[in-house]
């Protein structure tokens, strides 16, 4: 055993720590959870687990055991759903039950359940009919947010020309230009890219998404106790997020002080106006439940669609001949106009395109984890209340059952015979059911705006004498590796 490797280090002083703790409680008899690999002691399957990619492993397991098993992690049951039958037998057919959220210690100590994306119960449902209304009323979907993203989009053309086709790194500017388009609900602001604040802020999420998705943060999840005093994953992640919390505490004291109920100019404007309402309504209109709704928006709305977005520009540099048919097709349709969402029914080419990055570049892979909320009989098996539940957003994305070249991108996935573009059940990168992504139809309207502009106006290739990888970076989204790109004006 190399002890100089700090991911066996770990495991070996929880082995030492739990060594008198190999006769612990079962759950009652009456449950029937369903099979899976042998756990050991304490450490349950983790074992067998590629920690820097858990998602990977979890999919080749269902090959073994099919598409619903069970796995310990540490000492939490966790039931995996594999496939999209079995992920939309359980989201969609069974919404309610498995509607809850796993309280996960890394999530849970950074929210405490409060927010829309980690809260529980009647919590829960406020804050998600409250964003969801809110969202509406300040413009997603509407033409008021397309003109922003339109907007933005001429500012990141206008820094990607500044290269004059060197080469650079698109991270932080992508991840600027898309969180421009949530500030603006959420605060009324734009930030320049290279505002200190604004980059202090993508740099924590940045961060926090590497080291709650990374091997640390696994084994955090599974030893919450014993990680607190070998592991400093869990104090950087605290930390991050209490500097971003600051940041937005002030935001909302400043905007109180100013606030005019009869002109609401964004999310926390009607926030702060809920919690002058009934008392009945005050309980969930709190500035806990603010502070971690504006920061899980903020985090969600930027960091899935500029992850998005950067692997749509690698697979175009990597498949020049696609790249060239969307810009012909852009030509055709567009044209030099600014592309609009209209556009997106004439340009079926296009369309697949953007399925197909959203398909292979399998953001969520292991999906945010579910709870059932009470106990429930499914596919053979009765589930108890609170059993943490994985779909496995990656075998739905890659189930070669609807997607016959799963392992390859291959925009043809999304099209007929004819050339028509073609819905797929299977393509669920949002999640479904009743926890399915609050922010879908805003980051369908930013995924056709920014390609298509940044398409219409260059042409991405890789450095000279670079080799550019398609494999996922480690981290709770599957992100491009570190790397740059060249955007060559086009005449």
């Amino acid at each position: 055993m190399n002890l100089s490797d700090p991911t066996t280090l770990v495991l070996s002083v929880i082995l030492c720590f739990f060594v008198a703790l190999f006769f612990y409680g079962r759950k009652s008899g009456k449950y029937n959870l369903p099979p899976g690999p042998r756990p050991l002691p304490i450490i349950g399957n983790l074992h067998i687990l590629d920690l820097k990619k858990p998602y990977q492993t979890l999919h080749q397991l269902s090959k073994k055991y099919g598409p619903v098993y069970t796995i310990k992690l540490g000492e939490e049951k966790v039931v995996v759903l594999c496939g999209y039958e079995a992920v939309k037998d359980a989201l969609v057919n069974h919404a309610d039950e498995f509607s809850g959220r796993a309280k996960v210690p890394l999530f849970h100590e950074i929210t405490k359940g409060y927010g829309v994306t980690f809260a529980h119960d009647d919590n829960w449902k406020m804050m998600r009919r409250f964003t969801l209304s809110t969202l509406r009323d300040f413009g997603m979907g509407k033409e008021g947010i397309e003109n922003k993203i339109t907007e933005e989009s001429d500012f990141l053309v206008q820094k990607f020309k500044s290269y004059n086709g060197e080469p650079f790194d698109n991270l932080m500017i992508i991840n600027a230009a898309v969180a421009n388009i949530i500030v603006s609900i959420l605060l009324s602001h734009r930030f320049a890219y290279e505002d200190p604040t604004l980059v202090k802020l993508l740099k924590i999420i940045n961060e926090n998404v590497k080291l709650i998705g990374g091997p640390m943060g696994v084994l955090y999840n599974a030893f919450p106790s014993v990680m607190r005093w070998c592991s400093t994953v869990q104090q950087t992640v605290v930390r991050n997020v209490d500097e971003l919390h600051a940041f937005i505490r002030e935001t909302f004291t400043n905007q109180r002080k100013e606030l005019d109920v009869n002109d609401q100019r964004n999310l926390i404007d009607a926030f702060l106006v809920k919690q002058q309402e009934v008392e009945k309504t005050q309980l969930y209109f709190s500035n806990e439940n603010l502070t971690i709704l504006v920061s899980d928006l903020f985090a969600a709305g930027m960091e899935t669609t500029s992850t998005t977005l950067r692997w749509g520009l690698l697979l175009m540099i990597k498949h020049p001949e696609i790249q060239r048919t969307v810009q012909s097709e852009i030509e055709k349709v567009i044209g030099s106009a600014e592309p609009l969402v209209i556009h997106r029914k004439q340009m079926p080419y296009t369309d697949a395109v953007i399925h197909e990055i959203q398909r292979f570049g399998n953001i969520i892979p292991t999906n945010v984890p579910h709870a059932t909320t009470q106990d429930v009989n499914f596919r053979g098996y009765l589930l108890p209340k609170g059993t943490q539940v994985m779909p496995l957003l990656t075998s739905v994305l890659y189930d070669k059952k609807h997607f016959v070249k799963a392992d390859e991108f291959y925009p043809e996935h999304f099209l007929d015979s004819s050339g028509n573009f073609v819905r797929k059940e299977a393509f669920m990168p949002f999640s479904a059911g009743k926890r399915s992504c609050a922010g879908e139809s805003l980051a369908k309207m930013e995924l056709f705006i920014f390609f298509t502009r940044l398409l219409q106006n260059f042409t991405f290739q890789a450095p000279l004498a670079v080799t550019l990888d398609l494999t996922p970076a480690s981290g709770f989204t599957s992100a491009p590796l570190s790397h740059k790109i060249c955007a060559v004006p086009r005449v």
